[in-house]
């Protein structure tokens, strides 16, 4: 179950990459001949950037912390353990809002390799 939560905020952060936006809006106008015209915009979020904290084996575990540009809040995250019986046991944003931190553990080793990947923008 863990698995498909992790893999949906992967699929956010990967829809936000590829410039789906945060969110659209209508706006409403008049054509020349005087007929109601919708159009929508997207929303540009404000500073945007991923920032990626690359794999690194480090004990079971033991936290892998990324964080943000100066003056950048983190609005979202991810992290990946990497190994052969790897598991990602948390993936979730620093108490300060400023970074996020990954953690993971790897069946039969005294190590696993940690990825973490932070969402930042100005808010």
């Amino acid at each position: 179950m863990r698995g498909k939560r992790a893999t949906g905020a992967g699929v956010l952060a990967l829809a936000l990459v590829a410039g789906a936006g945060w969110a659209a809006q209508a706006t409403t106008g008049e054509s020349p001949s005087g007929q109601a015209v919708t159009a929508a915009k997207t929303a540009v979020v404000d500073g945007y950037q991923v920032v990626t904290l690359p794999n690194a084996n480090v004990p079971n575990f033991q936290r892998r912390t990324l964080y943000c540009p100066s003056g950048k809040k983190v609005i979202g995250g991810g992290a990946e353990a990497q190994g052969n019986g790897a598991v990602l046991v948390g993936s979730f944003p620093t108490p300060d809002g400023n970074g996020w931190i990954g953690i993971g553990r790897q069946d039969g080793y005294s190590s696993v390799g940690i990825s973490v990947y932070a969402i930042c923008a100005y808010v």
